[in-house]
This record gives C-alpha cells, sequence and structure tokens, in this order.
C-alpha cells in the first residue's frame, strides 16, 4: 500500500505543481516540464506496482449487477474522454463542459468504486476522483473564462462510435489477459 500511495502523492504532486507552487514552477523553466512529465509516470508506474501488490482487504462486496453499471460507465468514459479529441469543432459533452478528460476521469473512477470493494481500489479510485474534482476547481480558479467550442458534425460522431467501442474492447482484453474479467461470470 506504501508504493500505491507513494504513486498518488507524486501523480497528484507533479499535476497541481503550476496550480499550487507556480513561481516555483516558473524558476525550473523548461527543464521542470521533462521533471514533471518524469514524476507523473514515476507516479502512475508505483500506483500500478503498489495497487498491484497490495493486501486484498474487504471493504464492502459491491452487487453482481454493478458490473453492468461499470461497463457503460466505462463506455461513457471513453467516450467523454474522446469528445475532446477533435481539432476545432468537439463532439458532446466536450462543446458544453469545459473539462472532458477530468470529467471522463471521474466516470472512470466512479465505475471502478462500483466494482471494487477492497481497501487497495477504493484508495487509488477514491484519490483519483478527488484529484479529478480538484484539478477542475484549481483550473476554473486559475482560469475563470471560458468559452465554448463549436460542436461539431456526424463524421466527428461516427468515429469517436467506433474510437470507444474499439478501446471498450481493448481494455477489456487487458483486464482479461491480467485476470480481472470485466464482464458478469
Amino acid at each position: 500500500m506504501t508504493l500505491l500511495v507513494l504513486g498518488l502523492i507524486l501523480w497528484i504532486g507533479a499535476h497541481w505543481l503550476s496550480r499550487l507552487a507556480p513561481a516555483l514552477r516558473d524558476q525550473m523553466g523548461k527543464a521542470g516540464k521533462g521533471l514533471v512529465a518524469v514524476l507523473i509516470v514515476a507516479g502512475l508506474i508505483l500506483m500500478i506496482l503498489g495497487y498491484r501488490g497490495a493486501d486484498y482487504i474487504d471493504v464492502w462486496t459491491p452487487p453482481a449487477f454493478f458490473i453492468h453499471i461499470n461497463n457503460a460507465l466505462m463506455l461513457l468514459a471513453l467516450w467523454v474522454y474522446g469528445s475532446s479529441a477533435a481539432k476545432g469543432a468537439k463532439a458532446w459533452p466536450a462543446y458544453k463542459t469545459r473539462h472532458p478528460q477530468l470529467l471522463a476521469v471521474k466516470i472512470w473512477a466512479l465505475a471502478h468504486l462500483l466494482v471494487n470493494g477492497d481497501l487497495a481500489s477504493i484508495v487509488l479510485f477514491g484519490t483519483l476522483l478527488a484529484w479529478a474534482i480538484g484539478s477542475v476547481i484549481l483550473v476554473n480558479r486559475a482560469e475563470p473564462n471560458w468559452t465554448p467550442p463549436a460542436r461539431a458534425g456526424r463524421p466527428t460522431y461516427i468515429r469517436l462510435i467506433v474510437i470507444s467501442l474499439v478501446m471498450f474492447a481493448i481494455i477489456a482484453g487487458i483486464h482479461l489477459l491480467l485476470g480481472v474479467s470485466p464482464f458478469p461470470r
């Protein structure tokens, strides 16, 4: 659990450095970008190793039907994340919400909290949910003005449907390879 917590601290600290300590970040200059990137990658690696190596401590047992809710939320998270990817005009909800990628992280974290009742999962996904909420607050305070982008046309939506379904299949396949079925047994 120590590696997991250390990874979360690195992840959050690196992401929030420019918001919480802008003078320090400015002093670091261009070299700071590389350091921040290294800290984020190190945090991610430590989170993965810490999560996989954590003892299983049961906190609650999710109902079996939550798997279906998780999968629907995961498709939604992939859609929301991808909605911001197009150049220029954006698909829903990226033209409605200022932070579609952070919204996707919140949906992803919530989906995983619904189906994982162990302590390490609650620490990991709960902390990342809190990080995404905090990130939205920090960005909105620092940059209060936002102009919504134009709405994308039908071709963008068709691509987004295909990409979301392919990404869902890839992610489900990775879970299966790791021995964690994202589907009901």
